[in-house]
């Protein structure tokens, strides 16, 4: 697995969601949608909601989902599986670190 920093911890507010692109080595290009929730957990999720295509990133944080601004499909980020309708597909997650101040995740 190759571990990828994305910002440092003072980067995203509690209770924010800020947008990432990310280059694998294999050249793909993942847009991640990283979460720093109001009890201080990071999740790191797919950019994209798989049932409207419409980026996570500008959707809502509460406790530990996230929704979808679209059609307000929402996501528990620590799974990514919908936890209500119209989204019936999860949502691809990524383990995160923090160390050092450093927010990283890890890619397969």
């Amino acid at each position: 697995m190759a571990t990828e920093a994305l910002c440092t911890t003072g980067e995203v507010g509690l209770g924010q969601v800020a947008p990432f692109s990310v280059v694998t080595e294999s050249g793909e290009t993942l847009d991640i949608a990283l979460v720093h929730t109001e009890n201080d957990q990071w999740y790191a999720v797919a950019d994209r909601c798989t049932h409207g295509r419409v980026k996570l990133s500008e959707g809502f944080v509460e406790d530990t989902g996230i929704e979808c601004a679209r059609h307000g499909a929402v996501f528990d980020l620590a799974t990514g599986n919908p936890l209500c309708p119209p989204a019936s597909v999860p949502v691809k997650t990524y383990p995160v670190t923090v160390v050092d101040n450093i927010v990283s995740i890890e890619i397969n």
